[in-house]
């Protein structure tokens, strides 16, 4: 007889309660887990969770369903929206801490660390319209200074040690030329470094015992080379000028090429091994924040379409994974039925997105046995 995995138990129950049939509870975590997997490494493996009403269809601790995929997978989860400005801080005197405060509370009940995510994400279109708006008044860089620091302090005081690792900021260079964005906060503040560096001086006063990561979405695949450059720079500003950032966090929101993995990885793997060791030799330590990946040129059949995905991720871990700083790992979202992907860029040929590790159904695909695999092939931290 067949031996009936962790995966198999977890696929059916959480099957069934999407279906609306009641399903067992979660056990014990497995040792089959990716979490459980990626320790045995040194490293931890993760997910992005969502708030929602309870027993809503979302990618929520809320759903039922969702909430045991992340439970048997993950060590660890990052808020995929609520620490965001838009979430956080309706307005310039009012913070709203519910709904984060409910990811964090479940988190901890469940025994999962949590990443925070974010403390500036310095693009104008990313800001609260308010904050786009805002009058600084007759001395704008003590108020934007005021501002910015109250925000960081405040999020950080209330969460203390219960937050070890925090994406400070967020996508600051322009992916097309690789300057930084220019902002509200920025004009006021006298430029782009000095605001990024308060945000990270401030961080670091505020939780001397967490993790500053700078994050960003720059990626191994062609037409990201002005985007790579631009980090770095922006990187090796930061050691120039003092500032403490501790990692590098790559989101990792992947985009296949074609159905010739071989072909495509063999092109793009010399400059992303460049790139990280530029980041690396620097000091910088590194993490995968957002794994997620886009079948862009693969046929819409399901097999070879799943296929050419966990090819192309495991080549992609296999190598990001062989930087020995590198010791979190999260998808941004476990199941195709929550990704943002769909509705971000739907295919041209109609057939729904598969970028997530499990399917619509909550059923594992090959590119869990992929990450598992790079996990396992890893050295050890």
């Amino acid at each position: 007889m067949d031996r009936i995995t962790r995966r198999d138990m977890l696929a059916g129950a959480t099957g069934a309660a999407v279906a609306g049939i009641a399903a067992p509870l979660a056990a014990a975590p497995s040792p089959e887990s990716l979490d459980a997997i990626a320790r045995t490494r040194g490293m931890r493996f993760g997910s992005a969770v969502n708030w929602s009403a309870p027993g809503a269809d979302a990618g929520s601790f809320a759903n039922p369903a969702y909430a045991r995929l992340v439970e048997a997978e993950c060590g660890l989860i990052v808020a995929e929206n609520e620490m965001k400005w838009q979430r956080l801080r309706p307005t310039p005197t009012a913070f709203a801490f519910e709904r984060f405060d409910a990811i964090l509370g479940w988190a901890e009940r469940h025994a999962l660390a949590v990443r925070g995510h974010n403390l500036l994400w310095h693009q104008p279109k990313w800001f609260p319209q308010w904050l786009n708006d805002y009058d600084f008044g007759a001395r704008p860089r003590v108020e934007a200074e005021r501002l910015l620091t109250t925000h960081i302090q405040t999020v950080l005081g209330r969460y203390g040690t219960r937050i070890g690792s925090y994406d400070v900021v967020n996508e600051a260079v322009r992916p097309a030329d690789g300057v930084l964005y220019d902002t509200a906060l920025s004009r006021a503040t006298g430029g782009p470094e000095p605001t990024l560096d308060l945000a990270f001086h401030t961080a670091r006063t505020a939780a001397p015992h967490a993790q500053l990561v700078y994050n960003d979405y720059m990626s191994w695949e062609p037409g990201n080379a002005a985007h790579r450059a631009g980090v770095l720079r922006l990187l090796e500003g930061f050691r120039r000028r003092g500032t403490p950032v501790d990692a590098l966090g790559i989101q990792s929101h992947l985009v296949t090429q074609g159905p010739d993995i071989g072909a495509t990885v063999g092109r793009q793997q010399g400059e992303w091994r460049h790139f990280l060791d530029a980041v690396t030799q620097m000091g910088y330590a590194l993490l995968v924040t957002e794994l997620d990946v886009r079948d862009n040129g693969l046929p819409a059949d399901i097999a070879m379409r799943d296929q050419g995905v966990a090819d192309y991720t495991r080549a992609y871990l296999d190598l990001t994974l062989s930087y020995r700083s590198l010791r979190d790992v999260l998808c941004w979202g476990l199941c195709d039925r929550y990704s943002w992907i769909e509705g971000f860029e739907p295919r041209r040929d109609g057939a729904r997105r598969r970028p997530t590790l499990y399917d619509d159904r909550f059923r594992p695909k090959p590119m869990r046995a992929a990450v598992a695999a790079a996990f396992a092939g890893a050295s050890m931290r």
